[in-house]
């Protein structure tokens, strides 16, 4: 028998909800099949099985909260169909489990269910070759020592199964439990105060529980204002040019059905200026910094419970149509939490508005591993002075955070002056 567990199906996921079961006890899955509904912090998305076989237990019921990653969800009966001993029967007890050292984890291992179309890393070989094995293989063998790339598997289509690493000579590998050992000397975080500690009484507030979403949003953020250097650069963009060009857009698009939003033009013109200044589109990384081929702007969408940063893909080659209709795709799934996760993962370079709001001016945090994330406020009319007279404008503030590992402040000047004349003369962008 096999523990399938609950799979880790963002970077960011530690617990989510089962919502809802595709199988039940007797059914008989296979590879790929739909077993599974898990709401994780960003998404609700099917989950899939990796090994195949009769589904013998559930042993966590649909509309379950807080289950925590690799928590046992359910039972399959494996290749060899021994029986493995059942866990707790209450699922508070599965992060104790969790927490123990691999190398006293029952050989009984677990399979993970996983979601499409993330990759298995170590399912492959170092030259790319793909090694076909059922995780509780990759299990015992991460366990052991074993080097999969030295087996013959005799599973179905050669796939490396749990009885061709069970006694096999020790490789290359490195067990799980010695690199568990090496992380371990990180220090124990500072443990918070309680508001009544803090001079807050019990009882005069109301406690909103945090759900995964939330959870997720302030660990990111607290990583990236603790670990990232932040600096901002403002600039004033006058923006009447846009919004006449935009009207004249939108009443061509108006048998279409597509409406161009000024944020619309601000991606588009993001996704130019990081073309013309590749060194802004960047990443920090220990081994280097990641130049970017392609600018992959994300958007900062607001939903119940948190922020979502879908993203328009290769933005510089798209027109205003397309992004205009993609944007308002990736928007309504975001806010119904139907995103995939090559949907909002993977962005070079964020954009956050709040002029809808009124914001005049704002300054936002660095998405990692992102190098910049430019926050655009409100349009009002200022009094400008041209040629030495003072006279009316439509005035955009833009500002740009920087991770100055990557980006300098003379690079991101270079970089906003790119962008100014672009949204301010959007004529520039249609041709």
């Amino acid at each position: 028998m096999t523990d399938i567990l609950m799979p880790a199906l963002s970077p960011t996921m530690e617990e989510g909800v089962l919502a809802k079961w595709h199988v039940k006890v007797g059914d008989v899955v296979s590879a790929g099949d739909v077993i599974a509904e898990i709401e994780t912090d960003k998404a609700t998305m099917e989950v899939e099985a990796v090994d195949e076989g009769e589904i013998t237990d559930i042993l966590v019921a649909e509309g379950t909260e807080g289950v925590k990653v690799n928590t046992p969800i359910a039972r399959l009966k494996d290749e060899g169909g021994a029986a493995a001993p059942k866990p707790a029967a209450k699922t508070e007890e599965a992060p104790k489990a969790e927490a123990a050292p691999a190398a006293e984890a029952p050989k009984a291992a677990a399979s993970v269910a996983t979601a499409t179309p993330a990759p298995k890393a170590d399912n492959k070989t170092s030259g790319g070759d793909r090694i076909f094995s059922s995780p509780l293989a990759r299990r015992i063998a991460a366990q052991n020592g074993v080097d999969l790339k030295t087996i013959k598997g005799t599973g179905p289509h050669g796939r490396i199964v749990k009885r061709d690493v069970e006694g096999a000579p020790k490789g290359a590998a490195q067990p799980a439990a010695a690199s568990a050992a090496s992380s371990s000397t990180a220090a124990e975080p500072r443990k918070a105060q309680s508001l009544a500690q803090m001079g807050i009484p019990d009882g005069s507030y109301d406690l909103i529980p945090l759900d995964g979403m939330r959870k997720a949003v302030a660990r990111r953020m607290v990583d990236s204002i603790q670990n990232v250097p932040h600096f901002p650069l403002f600039i004033d963009c006058e923006i009447d040019q846009l919004m006449a060009v935009r009207a004249k857009v939108n009443k061509m698009l108006e048998p279409q059905g597509i409406k161009v939003s000024v944020n619309d033009f601000v991606i588009k013109a993001a996704a130019l200026a990081l073309k013309l200044v590749p060194e802004a589109n960047a990443s920090y990384t220990p081994e280097g910094i990641a130049m970017h081929h392609n600018a992959d702007v994300s958007m900062a969408v607001a939903i119940d419970g948190g922020l979502i940063t879908p993203i328009i893909r290769k933005a510089e080659t798209k027109g205003l149509a397309q992004i205009a209709t993609e944007s308002k795709d990736l928007a309504k799934r975001a806010r119904d939490r139907k995103l995939k996760p090559e949907e909002f993962q993977g962005g070079t370079f964020s954009v956050s508005n709040l002029g809808m709001y009124g914001i005049k001016q704002f300054t936002s945090i660095i998405n990692e591993p992102q190098g910049c994330i430019m926050s655009v406020g409100a349009g009002e009319q200022r009094a400008v002075v041209k040629n030495g007279q003072v006279v009316p404008a439509t005035v955009m503030t833009v500002t740009l955070t920087c991770d100055h590992r990557v980006v300098d402040g003379a690079t991101g000047a270079r970089f906003l002056q790119a962008f100014k004349p672009l949204i301010e003369d959007p004529v520039a962008m249609l041709a």
